[in-house]
Parts: structure tokens; C-alpha cells; sequence
């Protein structure tokens, strides 16, 4: 084999790397946190996890009530905002694709104290 049948044989290599990577690319989970009139809340603080409750992560909503969760390996994820003394309730086992970006809606609610 000669040094040509190398250097192409290497790019085609690369080549292949590179197309599985960008088909295996990261997904982003995003939406927006609204209130109970419907309305979006900045500010709000959002919580995401592993479907299995593991590797949790927060951020916080932009002026549009909207936050964004990039870079996620392809997967089940559970999802919940809360600002003041309102929470929406957990959405669970949302799927994110690689490539894609998944939207949700998280609505607020009143938080009820437990009676003592």
C-alpha cells in the first residue's frame, strides 16, 4: 500500500468519526415557565434530573420565562421550576433526542404547606 492509499484510507477514517459524531450529537431540553395566568416568569428557577433521579442540574429563566438545558446525551429526564412560594409539578421521563431540542411548558402552582 502506498503513502496515497494511507492519507486517503486516514480521511475516509476521519470522515466516518466525524459523520457518527454529528449524528451522534448532543439534544437540548428547553421551554418556558408560566404562571397561573398564563403568563411567563423570569427569574424562575428550574431543576432538571436524570429520569433515575441522578445528576441533577438548575438554571434560571430569561426575561421570557425561558430556560435551556444543552448538551445532553440522549435520554429520559425529569424536569421542575419554581419561583417564590409557586412550583409547577415534576414532568417526568421527558425523552431528549441527540440532535433535537425537546420543549416543555412548566406551569406554577400555589405551594400547599403540609398540615401539622
Amino acid at each position: 500500500m502506498n503513502r496515497w492509499h494511507l492519507v486517503f484510507l486516514l480521511f475516509a477514517a476521519l470522515a466516518v468519526v466525524a459523520r457518527a459524531q454529528d449524528a451522534g450529537g448532543m439534544g437540548t431540553l428547553a421551554g418556558t415557565v408560566l404562571n397561573a395566568q398564563g403568563k411567563p416568569v423570569a427569574g424562575a428557577s428550574v431543576t432538571m434530573q436524570s429520569a433515575t433521579g441522578g445528576n441533577p442540574h438548575a438554571t434560571t429563566t430569561n426575561s421570557h420565562g425561558r430556560f435551556f438545558f444543552p448538551d445532553l446525551v440522549h435520554g429520559y429526564y425529569d424536569v421542575r421550576a419554581a419561583h417564590g412560594n409557586m412550583a409547577s409539578e415534576w414532568k417526568h421521563n421527558i425523552e431528549v433526542n441527540t440532535g433535537k431540542q425537546k420543549d416543555v411548558e412548566l406551569r406554577l402552582t400555589q405551594v400547599r404547606k403540609k398540615p401539622s
